[in-house]
């Protein structure tokens, strides 16, 4: 079983001024230092339990890869310690430790030994990753030749060829097909169904809500929140907003949940409303009713646009229908403070019964990306019950019409 304890973790490089400044530290050691000291990651403490998947998130630059290459051994720490227990399967930089003039089976040899597969286990598992690759002839090619989803699908092969005992993955699945990141996302919870321990680094917020227990957000190389999937995304998806003036906060709920609140308070909203088929305020929806969203925005300050957008997700955080009028070309122009926008959106609640909440988002344009005035997750908590529906499975009504029609035989 994986296990890893990391402690006060911390990586600095000497950064010199010049190729000389660092021959004459070198050579003149007594003389005092010649460089500074850049830290990537400083003060990082957590830990990763046997069978337990663990995100790590953060924007470009925040430390997650110099991460990895720590806990995998290919970097040294500066400061800091790390206990890790079981046998370790990375999948890091794309196509790492492959040589572009070999086959892609003697690559497997290859990073089959890095992973300290003896040959002749790898002689055994090569019917298995080839049959997982499913790159066909190519397994026979200068890796020169390959794609990069090639390249990715025998990395992942080989990694996992063997179930390992804690699996580390930097963000390699992005670069394949829709198909083999279904295959394998599939493999992984496989793994993690047995047991293993589970490290990954992504940015799609659908797989790591899906898979991982908790999720570590790293910024500036500092560790600055660690808690369930969709808590850490919705402070990482607010971070991620324009940063000038904008204030975060998170509220427990009387539910439990947490609710995110972001942004530079331009506009902001006044109140939200979910209404049934009779025109009441409700938080109980039945399959295929109508229902009525009503926003009221406030202008706090002069804008020249406002978009206001909403999500539906499901009790994972996973989305489940979005839409803002940027998209429906209902875009508010040259606003200008005390003004109030009233907002109406109409649909059919077409899913399946469950508990749902709403974000919601005013913004400049079509993403808060751009300009964030106002993210509120959780904005309403509501749930869908199935009254005078066929009793169907899964998390959309699409009211299925069903002919038969039944031949006599002769």
């Amino acid at each position: 079983m994986g296990q890893l304890t990391v402690n006060s973790l911390g990586k600095a490089y000497k950064i010199y001024p010049s190729p000389g400044a660092r021959l004459r530290e070198w050579i003149l050691p007594f003389a005092g230092p010649r460089h500074q000291e850049k830290w990537v990651l400083k003060d990082i403490s957590f830990s990763v339990l046997p069978g337990e998947t663990v995100a790590l998130v953060g924007a470009n630059g925040a430390g997650k890869s110099t991460l990895l290459k720590l806990i995998c051994g290919t970097v040294k720490p500066s400061l800091g310690s790390m206990e890790i227990q079981g046998h370790i399967a990375a999948l890091l930089e794309l196509g790492m430790g492959f040589h572009p003039e070999f086959t892609g089976r003697q690559n497997v040899f290859m990073a089959g030994q890095l992973l300290g597969l003896h040959p002749s286990e790898i002689a055994q598992l090569m019917p298995v990753i080839e049959d997982f690759a499913e790159i066909g002839e190519a397994i026979d090619q200068p890796v020169r030749t390959y794609s990069s989803g090639m390249q990715m699908r025998l990395a992942f092969s080989v990694a996992t060829a063997k179930r390992p005992d804690l699996l580390i993955i930097d963000e390699a699945l992005s670069v394949g097909d829709a198909y083999f990141q279904h295959k394998s996302f599939d493999r992984i919870r496989q793994f993690k169904k047995l047991g293993s321990t589970l490290i990954i680094v992504s940015h799609d917020r659908t797989a790591i809500q899906s898979i991982c227990d908790r999720a570590i957000l790293l910024d500036k190389g500092k560790m600055i929140m660690e808690g369930e999937p969709e808590k850490v995304m919705d402070y990482y998806n607010a971070l991620m907003s324009e940063r000038e003036s904008m204030v975060i906060k998170q509220i427990q709920l009387d539910s439990g949940q947490v609710q995110t609140i972001s942004g530079t308070g331009e506009a902001s909203i006044e109140s939200i409303e979910l209404l049934n088929s009779e025109d009441k305020v409700t938080d109980v929806i039945k399959v295929g009713e109508k229902t009525t969203i009503q926003v009221k925005a406030k202008i706090n300050q002069a804008i020249p646009q406002l978009v206001l957008g909403f999500m539906i997700k499901d009790r994972f955080g996973q989305p489940v229908y979005g839409i803002n009028t940027y998209r429906q070309q209902q875009t508010l122009s040259d606003l200008t403070p005390g003004q109030t926008a009233n907002f109406q959106f109409e649909f059919n609640m077409n899913i399946g019964a469950a508990n749902y909440s709403i974000a919601f988002s005013l913004s400049k344009g079509d993403s808060h990306l751009e300009k964030n005035y106002e993210w509120r997750d959780y904005g309403a908590v509501f749930h869908v019950i199935n009254v005078g529906k066929e009793d169907f499975v899964g998390s959309a009504w699409l009211n299925a019409q069903t002919e038969i029609e039944l031949e006599q035989g002769q």
